[in-house]
């Protein structure tokens, strides 16, 4: 759905582009700064300064040092005086938890995925759309696997080349898809003949099949398939997967077994999640 601007929904969604900020009467650059410093904080950053802040952000640094400032004050942000530097404060995982909590469709999706890790001896997860990447909201695991993928909530991962990204590509209505694929062409150009011709077959495989891959293309050592699961009364777009190392998740385990469960898993949770 266009916003007021005209702009698609989806451009919104994955982040806009300064000049595309600038026409948007309704857009708050000063916001979008303070959440810019936040999403700088990445797992492994303990402590940032504002010099590396500025860095990654691409702004000013006394910009920077009022925003920090300011979500210190909030919350936002914890300042070590030792070191002088910050790392996240209680407010950002507050913020985190309200989002998991609310979510009823992950409460209903849990003993599904773990019966399905359980049975396949893998790792089954969901996640969904973050700008130009997927960030992980749940994952389980089965508790016989001696070798499992373990994946921590909020970790970001790749949409060209997993699993769960090709499956929330080929969910997606056509233009927000031709629009999230011209985003990543624009950020890796030399490997976008690459990962489209690995999406192309993704939308393939979906079709035909009602899920698609990724045999060794986001980790050599990995395999997996995904299944996105439609919006229904309003809900996002989800992306279901079900990983495991190479050697012991084969191709053809995928495609004659483990691929139809998860499909039937999700249609069971769309089926629910339309009674909410």
């Amino acid at each position: 759905m266009p916003s007021k601007t005209g702009q698609p929904a989806s451009d919104l969604y994955l982040g806009v582009e300064p000049e595309e900020s600038a026409k948007d009467r309704q857009f708050i650059t000063a916001l979008a700064r303070g959440l810019e410093v936040l999403r700088c904080f990445e797992p492994g950053d303990r402590l940032l300064g504002n010099q590396e802040i500025a860095r990654r952000t691409s702004l000013p640094k006394p910009t920077v040092s009022r925003l920090t400032h300011t979500l210190t004050r909030l919350g936002y942000l914890h300042y070590s005086e030792k070191l002088g530097k910050y790392q996240l404060g209680t407010a950002v995982l507050s913020l985190g938890y309200s989002l998991l909590s609310n979510m009823d469709i992950l409460k209903i999706a849990r003993p599904l995925m773990q019966d399905l890790a359980d049975y396949s001896h893998t790792a089954v997860g969901v996640g969904a759309r973050d700008r130009l990447g997927i960030v992980y909201l749940k994952g389980c695991h089965s508790t016989e696997a001696t070798i499992s993928l373990h994946m921590e909530v909020g970790t970001h991962i790749a949409i060209a080349t997993t699993s769960m990204g090709r499956a929330l590509l080929c969910g997606l209505p056509e233009k927000d898809r031709e629009c999230l694929m011209d985003r990543l062409r624009k950020q890796d150009p030399s490997e976008w003949p690459r990962y489209k011709a690995g999406i192309e077959q993704a939308l393939k495989d979906y079709h035909d099949r009602g899920f698609c891959f990724s045999i060794g293309d986001w980790r050599k050592d990995v395999n997996a398939v995904g299944v996105p699961m439609l919006p229904i009364a309003g809900s996002r777009l989800l992306s279901f997967n079900c990983a495991a190392p190479s050697f012991f998740l084969r191709r053809h385990m995928l495609e004659d077994d483990i691929g139809p469960r998860l499909v039937n898993m999700v249609r069971t949770l769309e089926t629910e999640a339309a009674r909410l």
